[in-house]
């Protein structure tokens, strides 16, 4: 296992503002407003990161392309979700860290037309930066923001380059370790 980036003390502060959309509310209200973002939007592929709001998702018939996940929320070990993955890929992938690993697994499931679920053991937070720079444009990537409600990043060639300047600062903290 490989490791490709490593979170500093500074981009840990930084990523806990949402890097996207905040949606706030109550459970139903999130939903809803993620699903009429969905229906105006017309994303060219859903990329869900996290176990609950990718539960959330499939729940309410929004299913997503490629599922991120680590069988856990708020660190605490849950059920596994499922749903009608065409395939489910495992990956390494330590907390505060991006493996190599992890980013193959998302770039190869992001260039194919199928419903994949990638399993990290690990932390599967960080790969949404991953997500959101080998995502296709006009993709949308979801997250949750603890305590908050979702996060909705529209991908753009501005938000891929605004996530390439966050992995090259983790990448040269890799470096001088």
């Amino acid at each position: 296992m490989v490791t490709a980036y490593s979170l500093t003390p500074i981009l840990r502060i930084r990523l806990k503002k949402p890097i996207g959309t905040l949606i706030r509310g109550s459970f139903v209200d999130t939903m809803n407003q993620l699903k009429d973002l969905i229906t105006e939007e017309k994303p060219a592929a859903i990329i869900s990161v996290g176990d609950t709001v990718s539960k959330n998702l499939i729940e309410h018939h929004m299913i997503p392309q490629l599922a991120i996940v680590d069988g856990r929320v708020m660190r605490r070990k849950i059920q596994p979700i499922t749903f009608a993955a065409e395939k489910t890929i495992h990956v390494k992938n330590p907390q505060g860290t991006i493996t190599e690993e992890a980013i193959e697994a998302i770039r190869d499931s992001l260039r194919g037309n199928c419903h994949i679920k990638i399993v990290v053991d690990g932390e599967e937070d960080l790969l949404t930066l991953i997500a959101v720079l080998h995502a296709t444009e006009n993709s949308l990537v979801v997250y949750g923001q603890p305590y908050e409600g979702v996060v909705a990043v529209k991908v753009t060639s501005e938000k891929k380059t605004e996530v390439a300047e966050i992995l090259k600062i983790m990448e040269h903290s890799r470096k001088a370790k």
